[in-house]
């Protein structure tokens, strides 16, 4: 940070953030004062300085309330953030006050989620109390997004071009199936080529998600289109309308093997021959070595157990 940046950052102090938030609010000086027990003057002296130091207007102030500057607007915005992730950092070191000795944020893509994360979380849990796991769903791409920002200590998600300046590692691989009622005409199939699908209707995950992105591109190297009828955001969800006759879908095997149990007989699962149908799922991180020790236990473990996973499966095919 440069000078003047200090200089700008030692200058801003949180009660004016918290007072310009509460006015841009509820619209004026007047009701924010009530609401945070502070004289009307008060308030206004700080939003003078505010805008003093920051050599800008930022509220237009009229008879009704205010209304706020364009750079007022961009300041609500970055004040909201900086005080949110007070709230954070208030919340993560109570936590260790009450004895929490580790806290590991974690954002990972649904396929790593429903198919290998409870069973590894739970056994990592087992043997760290101390250490509390923050997991977030997310797709792929904002998975990347959140490690390259900082929001994440670690991504779990199918790393592609958007990992390029990130540091990712093996953890999982999964296949790709297609999904079809047990009374389809493509029902009796062992192995298919996606392509040999694309003639009926499917139902397909968020436009985002890399099954889709996979699926399209596929489509689009066969010359042909996807004739997707439905878009769902999970994968019991997708079960649930190819049940019910309104399509077809690809999903991750494991996952479609966990959920089977409530599907009984309705549904199978057929195994697609494309090369893509076969994937990695990664551990992704900006920098594995500066990350905080019980992140680094996270890791380990979740390389482990990805690594005798594999084992297993190996000695299964063999």
């Amino acid at each position: 940070m440069i000078a003047s940046e200090r200089t700008f950052a030692r200058r801003i102090d949180l009660t004016s953030l918290q007072l310009y938030v509460a006015v841009c609010e509820l619209g004026s000086i007047g009701r924010a004062a009530e609401r945070e027990f502070i004289a009307a003057s008060a308030i206004s002296k700080r939003l003078s300085d505010l805008e003093a130091t920051l050599g800008t207007p930022l509220l237009y102030r009229h008879a009704r309330g205010v209304d706020l500057t364009p750079a007022g607007e961009s300041l609500l915005h970055h004040a909201r953030s900086v005080l949110y992730s007070l709230e954070k950092m208030q919340g993560e070191l109570s936590e260790y006050a009450d004895g929490v000795r580790g806290h590991v944020r974690v954002h990972a893509n649904i396929s790593a989620i429903v198919q290998f994360l409870p069973e590894d979380l739970g056994a990592f849990r087992r043997d760290h109390e101390a250490i509390k796991i923050d997991l977030e769903e997310h797709l792929s791409t904002e998975v990347l997004r959140a490690v390259h920002e900082g929001a994440a200590d670690l991504g779990i998600c199918h790393a592609g071009e958007g990992a390029s300046d990130l540091q990712s590692l093996p953890y999982r691989h999964d296949r790709l199936v297609l999904i079809v009622p047990a009374d389809h005409a493509l029902a009796s199939r062992s192995a298919i080529a996606f392509a040999d699908s694309l003639e009926y209707d499917h139902v397909g995950l968020h436009t985002n998600s890399s099954i889709y992105v996979a699926t399209r591109q596929a489509a689009l190297d066969a010359g042909r289109s996807i004739k997707l009828r439905i878009h769902v955001t999970g994968l019991d969800a997708m079960c649930r309308m190819i049940e019910n006759g309104l399509g077809i879908g690809v999903m991750p095997g494991h996952a479609f093997e966990l959920m089977r149990g409530g599907i009984g007989q309705r549904l199978v699962s057929i195994e697609l021959t494309d090369p893509w149908a076969r994937r990695e799922i990664r551990l992704v991180a900006r920098d594995f070595s500066t990350l905080p020790v019980a992140a680094r236990a996270l890791v380990a473990h979740l390389q482990a157990s990805g690594a005798a996973s594999e084992q297993e499966t190996l000695g299964l095919a063999a």
